[in-house]
């Protein structure tokens, strides 16, 4: 991240961006391998692949996983696809690429499943061994190792650290046309501006509801997980309150391709994350907005084409309203005028 930040980030995010946000070249194959050797137990690694109906990519992830990062690199430790009740080939195919599939219902079988994300990726905890627990989407394209060595690699080399996210570029990919930055939509739209007034310490995180993260199992035992798509904001959220801003950070793994959902499908997901903002707002004692509660900016980030760098741009989210016009003198006087007007209207020739 560029030192000269928007003034109207708070300092101490503007700090953490210089010192807590990372590309994935920083740390290099064999500065992971030898961080991993030297911390033993505390540096198995598993890979977690929620997946529903996944069947065009699930399989090419799990064999980029395990020959790059199992076979080649001997990073990954277990690498696990929990299947969501898929009715396509997802569990044959990722079974099939060399990964161990799961279903979501074989897991804590007394306890009746409920549907969504977040439900899968809490199960996949009684399901995996590993110390550092990696989270990947099972939807994306063109998949790079980096989405996992990159976000893995502080946890190895940092012990301090507790969560780290990726941070990328998410353009949006529709009928043959690319929008460069037009992905992300709730995003922008809902989680970003929620996190910029209420929880302004996280405003720096570039892809906050990004589905590919890396934490410690000792921290995930901690934190509930909503079981639905507001999974990945209740889980940031609860972390910030957990450990602090400094044990959270972000490492920059290029362009993320996936598939897109349509509009309704997003408005569904806004309103489940928005919810699971108002349900820690409520548990906080934070649901009146109060001024020492809100910080009114909205921190939004672009790339720099020649620097490739993520810049931080800071805008003000106003809440000016106007009062009733009723209350406003000028509209009363207005009101007296039409009075006398229709007055003379009616006064007799």
């Amino acid at each position: 991240m560029p030192a000269e930040l928007t003034p109207a980030l708070l300092p101490e995010v503007a700090d953490w961006l210089r010192r807590r946000s990372w590309t994935a070249a920083d740390r290099p194959a064999e500065t992971l391998l030898a961080a991993k050797r030297a911390a033993g137990r505390a540096g198995t690694v598993s890979v977690v692949l929620p997946a529903l109906d996944e069947e065009p990519t699930v399989g090419e992830i799990v064999r980029v996983i395990r020959t790059e990062l199992m076979e080649r690199l001997p990073l990954v430790d277990e690498l696990v696809v929990v299947d969501s009740g898929s009715s396509d080939r997802t569990a044959e195919l990722a079974a099939a690429a060399g990964a161990r599939v799961v279903h979501r219902d074989e897991v804590l079988p007394r306890l009746p499943t409920a549907p969504g994300k977040g439900e899968v990726l809490w199960r996949s905890l009684f399901v995996t061994s590993g110390e550092i627990v990696c989270f990947i989407d099972a939807d994306l394209r063109e998949f790079d190792p980096a989405f996992v060595s990159g976000i893995v690699g502080p946890l190895l080399t940092d012990p301090a650290l507790q969560l780290v996210k990726a941070m990328y570029d998410r353009p949006l990919e529709t009928d043959g046309a690319v929008v460069p930055a037009g992905g992300g939509r709730v995003t922008e739209l809902v989680a970003r501006p929620l996190l910029g007034l209420h929880w302004p310490q996280l405003a720096g995180f570039v892809q906050p509801l990004g589905g590919e993260y890396a934490a410690r199992r000792s921290l995930l035992e901690r934190l509930p997980f909503p079981t639905g798509y507001g999974v990945e904001l209740g889980l940031l959220v609860d972390a910030l309150d957990a450990v602090g801003l400094d044990a959270l950070a972000q490492v920059d793994v290029g362009v993320r391709h996936h598939r897109h959902q349509d509009g309704q499908a997003l408005g569904r997901m806004a309103a489940t994350i928005y919810r699971t903002a108002l349900e820690r707002l409520d548990r906080t004692h934070r649901l009146k907005a109060g001024a020492d509660l809100v910080h009114p900016a909205l921190t939004q980030f672009t790339r720099d084409p020649a620097t490739r760098e993520f810049t931080a741009h800071t805008h003000p989210v106003g809440a000016l309203e106007r009062p009733p016009v009723r209350t406003v003198p000028e509209y009363r006087d207005r009101g007296q005028d039409r009075g006398q007007d229709r007055g003379r209207d009616r006064a007799p020739r």
